[in-house]
C-alpha cells in the first residue's frame, strides 16, 4: 500500500512539475526547500491554509447565490471577489515565505478552475447563462485535461502555454465576473428571438456575455491548436523511438 502511495505521489509531482520532480528524486536539488524549484511536503502552511478558505468560499457564494435572492447577492458576490483577489495573496506568500509546497502547486491551478466553473454554474442556476455554454467551459476543461494526461504517455514535458489560450482565459473570467455584477446591462441586438443566444436577441442583457462569446470563440480556437500540437509532438516522439530502435 506505502509504495502506491509512493508511486502516486511521484505520479502527481512528475505531472504538476517535472523538473523540480525529477531534481529531488535524483538528489540534485540547489534550491532552497520550500522555493518553486524545492517545493516541500509540507501541508498546514498560511498559502495552503488561504487555498483551503478560498476553496470554501467559491461553495458558500454557490450556495448563497443559486437562492437567487436579491437581498444576498452581494454577499454572494462578497464570497466570490475574496476568493478571486486571495488566488494571487497565496501564491505571494508561498514564494516570500519559502512555504512553496508540492500540495499548493497542485491546489492552485485547480482552484482557478473550481472558481470559474463555480461562477459559471451560480449563472447558470439563476438563468442568467445558457446551459450550453456552462457544458462548453467544463467539457473543454475535461477534454484538455484528459488530452494532457494521454501526452505524458510518451513525453513529460508539459506543451507551452499559447497567447490564445491566456486571452481565451481573461475573455471568459471578465465576462463572467461582469455578468456576476450584472453591470453594465444593454439593450439586445435584436439579430435573433432563440433565448439561449443571450445579447444577440431582443432582451436586455449584462455586457460581460459578449467577453464570453469572445471567449468561447478564442476558446475553441486554442483546443484546436493544442490538438494538433499534441498530435505532432507524440508522432515525433514515436518516430524517434522507431529510428532508434531501427
Amino acid at each position: 500500500m506505502s509504495e502506491r502511495v509512493e508511486r502516486a505521489k511521484s505520479t502527481i509531482k512528475g505531472f504538476v512539475s517535472h523538473e523540480a520532480s525529477e531534481q529531488q528524486q535524483s538528489g540534485a536539488v540547489t534550491a532552497p526547500l520550500g522555493t518553486p524549484e524545492n517545493p516541500s511536503n509540507a501541508i498546514f502552511t498560511v498559502a495552503n491554509i488561504i487555498t483551503f478558505c478560498r476553496f470554501i468560499l467559491t461553495f458558500v457564494f454557490l450556495f448563497v447565490f443559486a437562492q437567487n435572492d436579491p437581498s444576498s447577492r452581494g454577499t454572494a458576490l462578497w464570497c466570490y471577489a475574496i476568493a478571486a483577489i486571495t488566488d494571487f495573496l497565496d501564491g505571494q506568500i508561498a514564494r516570500r515565505t519559502q512555504t512553496v509546497s508540492w500540495l499548493g502547486k497542485v491546489m492552485d491551478p485547480i482552484m482557478d478552475r473550481v472558481l470559474l466553473v463555480t461562477g459559471v454554474l451560480g449563472l447558470v442556476a439563476v438563468r442568467e447563462l445558457p446551459v450550453w455554454i456552462a457544458v462548453f467551459v467544463i467539457v473543454r476543461d475535461l477534454y484538455l485535461t484528459g488530452a494532457a494526461m494521454r501526452l505524458r504517455r510518451y513525453t513529460k514535458r508539459p506543451l507551452d502555454i499559447i497567447y490564445i489560450g491566456k486571452i481565451a482565459t481573461a475573455f471568459l473570467m471578465f465576462g463572467f465576473s461582469f455578468m456576476l455584477l450584472a453591470i453594465p446591462v444593454v439593450p439586445g441586438l435584436g439579430i435573433t428571438d432563440v433565448s439561449w443566444l443571450p445579447g444577440f436577441n431582443h432582451e436586455p442583457v449584462a455586457a460581460g456575455i459578449f467577453l464570453v462569446y469572445a471567449g468561447i470563440i478564442c476558446s475553441s480556437i486554442a483546443v484546436v491548436i493544442y490538438q494538433r500540437r499534441g498530435l505532432a509532438e507524440r508522432d515525433r516522439i514515436l518516430a524517434e523511438k522507431a529510428s532508434s530502435e531501427d
